[in-house]
């Protein structure tokens, strides 16, 4: 794992794979890079160099206290961050969740560097409520109930760090509750208070290819979401998961997708055209 200076902070990433195609991936909200570790792993197989990045306020990252330092479009400009720092001209660039959202905010932000997308899970427009309902309980643990949180943050610091295998997902969960409550509620009301994406007229203008990944029955992901989303951009097309852990139970399926969608991003460019396929 290396580390970046941006904006007076300190960012982790790990580099996968070596070669001229580049793919940088995300993870979601209050999770670390190591959720998307498997997936960087698998496509460095395939013959790209893959970077994963732990944003401001995750994993080995440097995690300021004050609500401030985070918003999402923050968020887009450390990813292009990164890309600068390693001097690389162009990436595709996807995450999961947060990472979803702050691919389109790195598309927005610099769509010349940006060359193709993998939005899984969008929080957008029909997200609002199901957000509220889910995360302000938690901020509201977080920042209140800090004491009980640090407790149960020794205890999970406590458990063994597996390398592989099966305990490798439980390792990933546990880091959700091995961090400082502190910082995380700050993020948690950063995020509350600032965009959530790019307005609709913004997404419209991303031409890059996209692969939109939603799955139904999810109210802080809706499928809707992921539709709409391809129904505004004119190179997306549609996915649609079998549940909300396919990606990471059973990845097979949908690594294979994204291994086929990054080949055909990386042929010659040409006029993109919509489509979509379930």
């Amino acid at each position: 794992m290396a580390h970046f200076e941006h904006a007076g902070h300190r960012l982790a990433y790990t580099s996968f794979g070596t070669g001229a195609r580049t793919v940088v991936l995300v993870h979601g909200l209050l999770f670390s890079q190591k959720l998307m570790h498997p997936l960087a792993q698998e496509l460095a197989a395939h013959g790209h160099h893959v970077l994963t990045i732990d944003l401001l306020g995750h994993g080995r990252s440097d995690r300021p206290e004050a609500m401030q330092e985070y918003s999402m479009t923050g968020y887009g400009e450390q990813v292009i961050g990164l890309l600068d720092h390693l001097g690389i001209e162009q990436a595709v660039v996807g995450g999961l969740s947060l990472g979803a959202n702050t691919t389109l905010e790195a598309a927005a932000l610099a769509p010349d560097r940006v060359r193709g997308l993998i939005v899984e899970m969008p929080v957008l427009d029909n997200a609002l409520l199901g957000c509220a309902v889910a995360f302000t309980p938690l901020m509201l643990a977080l920042t209140f109930g800090a004491p009980v949180m640090r407790g149960v943050q020794l205890l999970a610091r406590a458990v063994p760090t597996p390398q592989a295998g099966p305990g490798r997902l439980a390792d990933v969960l546990l880091d959700l509750v091995r961090q400082d409550p502190k910082p995380s509620a700050s993020l948690l009301q950063g995020l509350f208070f600032s965009r959530v994406a790019p307005p609709k007229a913004v997404r419209r203008t991303l031409t890059m290819p996209a692969l939109v990944i939603g799955h139904r029955r999810d109210p802080v992901h809706p499928f809707n979401d992921a539709d709409a989303l391809v129904d505004e951009m004119p190179a997306a097309r549609l996915i649609e998961a079998s549940w909300i852990a396919e990606a990471i139970v059973t990845p097979a399926r949908l690594t294979g997708e994204i291994a086929a969608f990054l080949d055909d991003v990386w042929k010659p460019q040409r006029t993109p055209r919509s489509r979509r396929a379930a």
